[in-house]
């Protein structure tokens, strides 16, 4: 045993594809290596990826796989044998594909192994099979490792012999593969394997590496090669540097987890230094200049204790010069025309007001079924109002109706056309530049939200009311056109619409119903679509399902309260909530089991069962005790349903378990007289809708 490295010396690599590829190479080149028993169960795996290289190293690897044992099964010992005991054709042949010679199977036959199988016996060949070497299992983990890495986007390149072709995602220079202090010759991408490799382009002590060991790689790398080849080391040491030279000046580095990432694959011996740029160019939005610092320089903009952008910025430089003051120029130097061009667009933004925009959404198409961008606004106006209405916001109709048709203008603008990212934050600001109501800017900055799990919901009511609208708009849109998901393509987003919805009819339009917010929704598209009520309540309550389940609810608590299709989707959580506390009463499970045969009386009956008890034809005493306890039981279980105490509902109908024990015990429902057997279907269907306001109980029982 001894421990293993291998590397690939490369051109620069994507920086945002860096990470992953250096996590998948390593985890390849192992998983193959220990398929092959060729590496320890307990093996430390450690892979290491620069902007130049992809290595891995890996303790416990054995320069040979022990020999195994394999017992194989050849055929039927009466398709395998002949009647007089020898070997027939068919096994002669089996065992020449197994490298066995026809001479040498007599002698084996005696040593297969007869094995019930089955009807029949079967024979078995008991072999050893030799363990694969290093060399070869390398061989073959190598060239699987290179076929399965998940490469953005393959490079095809000659080799120096100017004929032969190579793909890869980044042409290949060199390739390490160390057994101990070992080399061992294993050859892929038209390279042998060897020892040497080189280390930062600059500051390497010397050209080139001779790596001694697998052990000795990091270390090597860092003192001789200038470079920290651990992509999680190289992280950590940019934000320690990072957070220093914030420090440093009181402020605080913008927290971007795939800026750092991306800087961490640009970066071999990051040197973090502080720049700054002309104040003046604070009067931008400040969402402008961090996105055009981030997105084109890769810079860190630095915040005050007040989360305020200040015209301080960090740069993680690749080089680390006694004189640091170049670089810091150059950066500032090549900043200033982004921040000069920000500034430009904004100022030439602010010269035409959203108001003036929104015909020009009429040359924009939204989709070709569904017309312009301003066919869209003019719907998802009609929609915010239709939902304005059923809240009772009237007095916000006017903000709405602004909001909703100003909403998609700053789409036309230049700063949005060079930055999209930004589309509803600089509609706000531009609403304000016009002088509309701070509830209409904000709105129009948060009728995108929530744009992912986890995003907070717009701040105000009206920006609710219109972010809720533009979702709807896009789920009927999209499903009266045809336009449904389907497996990972969702190129409208309509599940994160819907989830989106969700999440605000649930946490803050409680008292909106779905049925009546899609059929208020539907008149807004006129004859432009297909009535898509069903196959998108059935979508959204997909959603729904999934959500609950991920907040810990089981499939079965789920099951049961959605297969009532609760519309005030408000109500779920509390629903699931009571489901659950009611699971942990004794009598829920006879309960359970109880409803569920209920249902199936119900479903079989050859007559349309009536919700109705005649007192004069409750015959037995058992039948009598449960229409007595069922009354007593509903009055007080329907005022606790209506005042949303859903697990007090519950808790009083367990007092039903003894008298329905009691009728099944003693009851024949389908009694011959067709008055009898009416009014005890009727009974039974009373307590079937009592028992499943909260939900389907009969889905709990097992």
């Amino acid at each position: 045993m001894s421990n293993l490295l291998i590397e690939l010396f490369v051109e620069e690599l994507p920086p945002k594809a860096l990470k992953k590829l250096g996590d998948s190479f390593a985890a390849l080149l192992s998983d193959s290596l220990k398929a092959q028993g060729l590496l320890e169960a307990n093996s430390a795996v450690t892979p290491f990826a620069s902007p130049r290289r992809l290595a891995v190293h890996l303790t416990g690897v054995a320069a040979k796989a022990a020999d195994r044992a394999l017992l194989q099964k050849l055929m039927p010992v009466a398709v395998a044998i002949g009647a007089e005991g020898q070997a027939t054709p068919a096994l002669i042949k089996k065992l020449a594909s197994l490298g066995i010679e026809a001479s040498a199977v007599p002698a084996l036959l005696p040593q297969l192994k007869r094995v019930a199988d089955g009807k029949a016996d079967a024979l078995f060949l008991d072999s050893v099979v030799a363990g694969v070497t290093l060399l070869e299992g390398l061989q073959k983990a190598l060239l699987e490792a290179l076929a399965k890495l998940p490469i953005p986007k393959v490079m095809t390149y000659q080799l120096a012999d100017g004929w032969t072709d190579v793909k890869f995602v980044r042409p290949v220079h060199g390739l390490i593969a160390l057994h101990g202090s070992d080399i061992l010759p294993v050859q892929a991408l038209g390279l042998s394997a060897g020892r040497q490799t080189r280390g930062h382009r600059f500051e390497a002590k010397v050209e080139v590496l001779e790596i001694q060991s697998a052990d000795s790689y990091a270390s090597q790398m860092l003192e001789q090669g200038a470079v920290i080849a651990s992509f999680d080391e190289r992280r950590t040491e940019i934000l320690r540097q990072l957070h220093e030279a914030a420090d440093a000046q009181g402020l605080t580095p913008i927290d971007d987890s795939a800026l750092l990432d991306e800087v961490t694959g640009l970066v071999e011996r990051p040197n973090v230094l502080s720049c700054q740029f002309e104040p003046e160019f604070l009067a931008v939005p400040q969402e402008c200049l961090i996105l055009t610092m981030k997105a084109n320089q890769k810079y860190f903009p630095l915040l005050d204790s007040a989360g305020k952008l200040t015209h301080q910025f960090l740069v993680v430089s690749n080089i680390s010069p006694a004189d640091a003051s170049a670089v810091i120029q150059g950066n500032e130097r090549v900043v200033r025309p982004r921040l000069a061009d920000a500034k430009f667009f904004f100022d030439q933004d602010r010269k035409k007001s959203l108001t003036e925009r929104v015909p020009g959404l009429a040359k924009v198409v939204y989709h070709g079924k569904l017309g312009t961008q301003q066919d869209r606004a003019e719907r998802v106006r009609a929609i915010a109002q239709a939902i304005a209405a059923q809240l009772g916001e009237v007095a916000l109709a006017s903000q709405v109706d602004a909001a909703a048709q100003l909403a998609k203008a700053d789409l036309l603008t230049d700063m949005v056309g060079e930055f999209p990212e930004l589309q509803g934050i600089m509609g706000a600001y531009y609403a304000r530049h016009d002088g509309l109501p701070e509830a209409v800017a904000i709105a129009i900055e948060d009728h995108y939200k929530p744009r992912f799990a986890g995003d907070a919901l717009p701040r105000n009511q009206v920006g609710l009311i219109v972010a809720m609208a533009d979702k709807l708009e896009t789920l009927i849109g999209m499903f009266g056109i045809g336009q449904l998901p389907t497996g990972d393509k969702d190129p409208f987003a309509l599940r994160r619409h819907a989830l989106g919805l969700l999440r605000m009819l649930g946490e803050r339009a409680g008292r909106l119903q779905l049925d009546a917010l899609i059929a208020a929704a539907l008149p807004a598209f006129g004859s432009l679509i297909e009535d898509p009520t069903q196959p998108l309540t059935d979508f959204i309550f997909d959603r729904l399902s999934g959500a609950a389940r991920e907040q810990g609810f089981s499939a079965q608590e789920v099951d049961a309260v959605l297969a009532l299709r609760p519309q005030r989707l408000a109500d779920v959580t509390p629903r699931l909530q009571a489901v659950r506390e009611f699971a942990t009463l004794p009598e829920a499970a006879s309960l359970a089991a109880a409803n569920k045969r209920i249902g199936n009386i119900l479903k079989k009956s050859d007559t349309t069962v009536l919700a109705r008890i005649d007192p004069a034809l409750l015959q037995l005493p058992a039948e009598q005790h449960l229409a007595t306890a069922l009354t007593s039981a509903q009055a007080l279980a329907d005022a606790l349903f209506h005042n949303g105490e859903y697990a007090a509902s519950l808790r009083e109908l367990a007092a039903l378990k003894d008298p329905v024990d009691a009728f099944f015990d003693h009851v024949m429902v389908n009694a011959e007289d067709p008055l009898l057997r009416a009014n005890r279907l009727g009974l039974l269907k009373c307590l079937h809708e009592a028992m499943n306001r909260v939900a389907d109980l009969a889905r709990l029982a097992t």
